[in-house]
């Protein structure tokens, strides 16, 4: 009886912590994560990736599922699959804090949408980068980029509970001053356009101080912010790639993968 007893945990231990480190990261996860997919379509990937899965993974601890260290290694699979699928996200908003730069400066911030991914109201220049990169996220496989990684992460970072290293964390937080940076870079050049601009009409208020200058700067900075926006489009695609390159490069380290020079393990 204690020798059936115990295969059925081991059993259930073959799926269970491997569908804790899969689900946890679809629930974080750019896209999949967004409030505006359904908790149950969620569940249902986590579960059919978990099946497909599940038998070429490397044998589980053999841990009482009813123990305090079956607890432990739970919360470290929680915690890399929350780690990986933050990866995601961060990426996705350095293009909507690109687009919020963006309209802020053009006087384009003053309409606004509620974002999908998280229910906040956001300027709409930063809705559309961010629906921009979703589809660009998409039609370069970066979903089935990271699931390849998820899985390949029961090698390198086995099911235990020791989890991630400390200075992995560190990085992700790291990461975090990229993303600020990154956006500020990609959106510098709309900066220094609509400064150019500004001045332009403060030089022209000065000599002319008859004319209005609310009446006629703002629809002008309106008209060159929509086409410096759109001048930044044509750049978009070298942006993400590098952007995606490096986030690429952190998962690897997250997973313990040896990357390539696509930053693909």
């Amino acid at each position: 009886m204690d020798f059936l007893f115990a295969t059925l945990q081991q059993t259930i231990a073959a799926y269970a912590w491997p569908l804790f480190r899969i689900s946890s990261m679809l629930m974080v996860m750019a896209i999949f994560g967004a409030s505006t997919t359904p908790t149950r379509v969620r569940l249902l990937m986590a579960v059919a990736i978990t099946v497909a899965v599940a038998p070429m993974l490397p044998p589980m601890p053999q841990a009482d599922l009813l123990s305090i260290e079956s607890t432990f290694i739970t919360i470290q699979q929680i915690l890399i699959g929350v780690a990986m699928g933050f990866v995601s996200l961060m990426l996705m908003q350095i293009f909507v804090l690109t687009g919020q730069i963006i309209g802020m400066q053009t006087s384009l911030g003053f309409a606004s949408m509620v974002d999908p991914s998280s229910g906040q109201q956001t300027p709409v220049v930063g809705n559309f980068f961010l629906v921009l990169t979703t589809l660009i996220f998409l039609s370069v496989d970066g979903h089935l980029v990271m699931l390849r990684m998820l899985i390949a992460s029961f090698d390198t970072v086995p099911v235990s509970t020791s989890g991630l290293e400390v200075g992995t964390y560190k990085q992700i937080g790291e990461w975090g001053a990229y993303m600020f940076g990154a956006a500020l870079t990609m959106s510098l050049s709309s900066i220094i356009a609509l400064l150019i601009i500004n001045l332009s009409f403060g030089v022209m208020t000065r000599a002319a101080p008859q004319l209005n200058i609310f009446a006629i700067g703002f629809p002008v900075t309106m008209i060159g912010g929509l086409i410096i926006l759109w001048l930044t489009l044509d750049q978009i695609m070298s942006h993400f790639d590098e952007v995606w390159q490096a986030a690429q490069v952190l998962l690897c380290d997250i997973a313990g993968l040896q990357c390539k020079l696509d930053g693909v393990p």
